[in-house]
């Protein structure tokens, strides 16, 4: 209630629509958790305390017009979708050679205008209440982590701990607070796995549907991501979890569906588009150079990465800035330093990531295939592409995301074999206190059957 209060107060007049978008989505997508959850009160608990966080963050952004600093990008969609608005409210021309190339519907991102387009058709041009859109949907990838995690290890410890990382950790509340694609995608990343896991587990037509749609939800708003999320899926399908000859039929009958209802909806054919536009290694060495050149903290502008063996020399320095960046030898502005406690954080979960993906592999690789294969992919993808320490520090919480369920099974490992311990020298203890009580029952016994100690 005192959030309300300040999203209504701090940032007149655009406070009260924002307010109305966040309860008519927070309304929805509480509905649904509870429908779908055992654990009732932690789910709307942690939704709660996600969106929490996520609404001040950016009632702060807001007010002190932090914008610039901390996601530039935002004005970008706040103009493109405040013109198309116009564009449908008949108040400019569709002729603007500006705005007509802003609404093709193929290219990087081209989904985020049109979704702030639409916000802003609705209630007006709100870049407020566009962000708090963006930030309920950051806030429900905290419950959906919780059922992509149950589905999986079926661990509440785990789906717990998994949504308490992603409700806390500081990058997913950054970046998930803002007018940014990120949120959006995280969330549709954490969605179309669940979707995967299951429809594994048995066809549904709803579920089949919603996969479709997290599909071209992710095709529009970074379509490169589109390539490996179906890699992964398809992969998956083929994998299953079970070579029965039902379940196969039924993966069978997944993917035909998915294909069909993808290249109805065109999906397919913008992906065709997009792959023969940018997917040359060419094109990755231009996008890698920007990146190099627009930011202080620009990676080595001398890599070469337009060939195959350039891009695959690339990968070892490209993975240690993506997972580890930024370095604390090398922080050189005011924006890294502010970064260092969680980036130290992070570095500190490694070990228990790394415990919980080896017990994953071992125990549950067929289950969390979908997950396994994306994460590779987006990581190789990653290391060869980015070109500055900002950019790694942002488009990793893609990766992270799943690696907070593998810290959450490493963490209950390490909880596990600790009360296991405890447990052992409990029985331990108790052996002795036993054998210690057995003792001295026969000196007692002893001296009552030889009164004068002979």
């Amino acid at each position: 209630m005192l959030t309300a209060i300040a999203m209504i107060v701090f940032t007149l007049p655009h406070g009260p629509a924002a307010l109305v978008v966040v309860l008519v989505l927070s309304s929805i997508a509480l509905f649904i958790f509870r429908h779908y959850a055992d654990d009732k009160n932690f789910i709307t608990n942690i939704f709660l305390g996600a969106l929490l966080f996520r609404i001040l963050f950016g009632i702060i952004i807001h007010v002190f017009d932090l914008q610039e600093f901390v996601g530039p990008d935002s004005f970008t969609y706040d103009y493109f979708g405040a013109r198309m608005a116009d564009v449908w409210a008949g108040r400019i021309s569709i002729h603007d050679p500006l705005i007509s190339n802003a609404m093709v519907t193929s290219g990087p991102g081209w989904g985020m205008s049109y979704l702030v387009g639409g916000i802003y058709f609705v209630i007006g041009e709100n870049m407020f209440a566009a962000q708090s859109f963006c930030a309920v949907f950051g806030a429900a990838t905290a419950p959906m982590i919780y059922f992509c995690a149950q589905k999986i290890f079926h661990n509440n410890r785990v789906a717990k701990l998994s949504a308490l990382g992603i409700t806390l950790f500081p990058a997913f509340i950054i970046w998930s607070s803002q007018l940014l694609k990120d949120g959006l995608i995280i969330f549709l990343l954490v969605f179309a796995m669940t979707m995967v896991l299951q429809l594994q587990e048995k066809f549904n037509y709803l579920a089949a549907l919603l996969l479709v749609f997290s599909l071209s939800g992710i095709m529009a708003l970074r379509f490169y991501i589109f390539y490996m999320v179906m890699a992964a899926v398809a992969g998956s399908f083929i994998v299953g979890v079970s070579n029965t000859a039902p379940a196969i039929a039924r993966r069978t009958l997944i993917l035909v569906f998915m294909g069909l209802a993808l290249t109805y909806l065109g999906v397919i054919r913008n992906a065709t588009i997009d792959f023969d536009r940018f997917g040359s290694l060419e094109r990755v060495q231009l996008s890698r150079l920007d990146l190099a050149r627009s930011a202080e903290s620009g990676l080595d502008e001398t890599v070469d990465v337009s060939t195959t063996e350039g891009a695959i020399l690339a990968i070892p320095i490209g993975f240690a800035y993506l997972m580890f960046a930024p370095f604390p030898w090398q922080v050189s502005n005011f924006r890294q330093s502010i970064t260092l406690p969680e980036v130290l954080l992070w570095w500190a979960l490694i070990p228990l990531a790394i415990s919980g993906l080896w017990y994953t592999i071992r125990h549950r690789l067929r289950k969390a295939f979908p997950i396994l294969i994306f994460g590779v992919m987006l990581t190789l993808a990653y290391s060869i592409f980015q070109g500055n320490v900002g950019t790694a520090y942002r488009q990793r919480t893609q990766i992270q995301v799943f690696m907070f369920i593998f810290i959450a099974v490493g963490w209950s490992l390490y909880q596990e074999k600790k009360e296991n311990r405890k447990y052992l020298r409990q029985q331990r203890q108790t052996k002795i206190d036993d054998a210690l009580r057995a003792n001295m029952r026969r000196v007692r016994e002893s001296d009552d059957n030889n009164p004068s100690g002979g």
